[in-house]
């Protein structure tokens, strides 16, 4: 198995940050292929054969992820936790237990992440993005996916309304200080991670990227996250904790190395599958859906402008759906979340 994961990515993307940290977090070196903030990527689409447009990818050999939320899965398996001291560079956990307990909130933690983070929390942050200050090819290409995310009248079928939205800000500003008053009331008794766990787990390195983001939209520092000021005090000292964790694994890893699409791509299909038996079939679940191994099935991320992947069907189970797909670098298997995503026959 490979002892890296290759991501693509781009350095304005939330949640290729929140990836980066996730790696961080459970000692995994990266290596990175940057691609477009918009549209094309035919680094994915073209070589690979892959039709999902949310960024970041991550491959693992001959595996390619789709979503944050199962790559978080997938590398708490592929890359199982050892014993550090005995190990020097063994992997560690993104869902550590209690403190006081031998216990792991794995499956709240993930619940949290998914349900919350990903979702409410982080599309409070969209409409204080500064939109009027963005090129007009981004908001064509973001119009489509912002449906019903941005307040009414600030979207069309294919751009983004930006005068509306910089109308809309101090609703925003208000709707995002509601959602961070739940980590403030979360940390209020002064624990020093928010699932009071033994180490920062994945539900830190997650919800720190949406305040980071936050932080730097126009006005927010000063409005929201003021502790002098009694605003977010117990997040501001989580947030400086999470930083300084993850400044401090930097060190202990190389800088990604940057690779080309093309590298990436036949370093990939070059690779070695993970054996299917791990995901499995599931029959129940396979003749709910009216499916079978073998069958030309279509996947996509539900919402506005997405765009589905084709391929044959390989293994399926209640967290993923697997398909083989062929680029033009050759054959591989893509592994998607089924919360959030739809699979039909074609």
């Amino acid at each position: 198995m490979s002892d890296s994961i290759i991501v693509y990515r781009y350095d304005t993307s939330p949640f290729s940050h929140k990836l980066r940290d996730t790696l961080l977090l459970k000692g995994i070196p990266q290596r990175w292929v940057t691609v477009s903030n918009i549209l094309p990527r035919p680094e994915i689409t073209s070589l690979l054969g892959i039709g999902h447009r949310r960024i970041p990818v991550a491959a693992i050999g001959r595996d390619v992820y789709i979503d944050t939320s199962l790559i978080a899965s997938v590398v708490e398996r592929r890359f199982p936790t050892r014993n550090r001291d005995a190990s020097p560079g063994a992997y560690r956990t993104l869902f550590p237990p209690r403190k006081g307990s031998e216990r792991s909130d794995a499956g709240l933690i993930r619940l949290f992440v998914k349900n919350w983070v990903d979702s409410a929390f982080f599309r409070a942050v969209i409409p204080l993005i500064p939109w009027l200050h963005l090129p007009d090819v981004f908001l064509k290409d973001r119009g489509p996916l912002l449906s019903g995310l941005l307040p009414a009248g600030t979207t069309g079928d294919v751009d983004v309304n930006a005068l509306n939205l910089a109308a809309a800000r101090p609703a925003g500003i208000a709707a995002l200080s509601a959602q961070l008053q739940i980590l403030e009331e979360q940390l209020a008794d002064g624990r020093e991670w928010l699932f009071d766990t033994q180490g920062p787990s994945y539900a830190d390195v997650a919800a720190v990227f949406p305040c980071r983001w936050a932080k730097r939209m126009p006005g927010v520092q000063d409005e929201l996250f003021c502790a002098e000021q009694g605003r977010l005090p117990s997040t501001v000292s989580w947030m400086a904790r999470v930083e300084a964790h993850l400044e401090a694994l930097q060190k202990e890893q190389p800088d990604p190395v940057q690779l080309s699409g093309d590298e990436a791509a036949k370093e990939i299909v070059a690779g070695e599958y993970e054996p299917e038996e791990v995901v499995g079939l599931d029959e129940v679940e396979a003749k709910r859906l009216g499916f079978q191994r073998g069958d030309v099935v279509a996947v996509v991320m539900d919402g506005p402008g997405n765009v589905p992947t084709s391929g044959a069907l390989v293994a399926l189970n209640k967290e993923e759906i697997v398909l083989e797909v062929t680029g033009e670098a050759g054959v591989l298997r893509v592994h998607f979340p089924r919360v959030d995503y739809t699979a039909k026959k074609v």
